[in-house]
């Protein structure tokens, strides 16, 4: 078989392992030939592309990003981009697609199956919101790098007596805040599915002022918000060709309000892209990799429009349309058990 494959969205510890190990099974196991294109759809639009080989893909099982680079291009924001998509796979004569990404990625495959172009999908995103599988390569990596940046703050905070506000991403899923709160020992964790009262926030804060504690540790995810009319957040019109605004503020925001209504010296730190940088962790990679062979595999199955996912600890087939119906939140439920440890 020829088989096409890219990587969209943003740049994911991982993402080599996938691509390395899809090349591998496929050349070695198969007789295939793989062709990588580059900048995830842009690179299908534009028929931009290399052939992968096994010495091209040595060594980057430990490497951060991804060698095919990456794109937040969507294909039906051009008016014959599903036409060109399928002209280029023809004029390359391709078997198939395996698409590496989060939701803005694979529901582009998944509308792309639905309009007759054979897709596999492998899920990737550091925020862990995508459906139909239990986790996601990219967000152990994210949740060790934001944990270990919390573990440094703790030290900076006691020391001068300061409120540190840590921003980390994840835009409609606290997944990273939740979890590297919880592991990093945070006194109060925001995340996107339960707007926050600011009241609420300087309460704990001042609560452990009057214990004697004069440090906190506030763990904010990008998309947390206040309750409605409770402090001003600064907004961005500017948006991605998948409709998501460009997110980014909250923690400074929490700043200056926690110091106004507090008095306490309050500072922010913004993680930003450096949680989805670098190495992956162990983890990651052999995820990556049980997930490359499974996409290879399904291929050569005809399992066009499933992506493979990790149930429990099995890597299993499900339909690419599962994956991409809602974002996988955070259970309310899951949030509270852990609000005794808060202030």
């Amino acid at each position: 078989m020829r088989i096409g494959m890219l990587t969209g969205g943003g740049d994911c510890p991982g993402l080599n392992a996938v691509i390395r190990a899809a090349v591998r099974k496929g050349i070695d196991g198969y007789g295939d030939e793989i062709v990588g294109f580059r900048d995830g759809w842009r690179g299908v639009l534009e028929d931009s592309h290399s052939e992968l080989t096994i010495e091209s893909t040595r060594g980057i099982l430990p490497r951060g990003g991804t060698i095919l680079g990456s794109s937040r291009t969507n294909p039906y924001k051009r008016d014959d981009g599903v036409e060109r998509v399928r002209d280029n796979l023809e004029k390359l004569r391709l078997d198939g697609l395996i698409a590496i990404g989060g939701e803005d990625t694979l529901g582009v495959a998944n509308r792309l199956n639905r309009d007759g172009v054979k897709v596999i999908g492998v899920p990737k995103t550091i925020d862990n919101d995508l459906g139909g599988t239990d986790v996601t390569f990219g967000f152990d990596t994210a949740l060790h790098i934001a944990t270990e940046a919390i573990d440094r703050l703790h030290t900076t905070a006691e020391s001068h007596n300061r409120i540190l506000v840590v921003e980390v991403m994840g835009r409609t899923a606290g997944w990273i805040a939740l979890h590297s709160g919880v592991a990093g020992g945070a006194d109060v964790i925001l995340i996107p599915e339960i707007p926050f009262d600011i009241d609420e926030v300087c309460r704990l804060i001042r609560r452990r002022h009057a214990r004697g504690r004069y440090f906190s540790i506030v763990v904010a995810a990008e998309g947390a918000m206040p309750k409605e009319g409770t402090m001003p957040v600064a907004q961005t019109g500017s948006v991605d060709e998948f409709g998501h605004p460009r997110l980014g503020g909250i923690g400074y925001a929490l700043e200056r309000e926690i110091e106004s209504r507090t008095g306490y010296e309050t500072r922010a730190t913004v993680l930003g892209h450096v949680q989805r940088g670098g190495t992956p962790t162990a983890f990651d990679r052999v995820l990556a990799t049980r997930l490359g062979l499974a996409a290879i595999n399904a291929a050569h199955e005809g399992a066009w429009g499933m992506m493979a996912a990790l149930h429990s600890t099995n890597v299993v087939l499900v339909p690419l349309a599962d994956a991409v119906a809602q974002v996988r939140h955070v259970p309310v439920e899951e949030y509270e058990h852990f609000d005794v440890l808060f202030g």
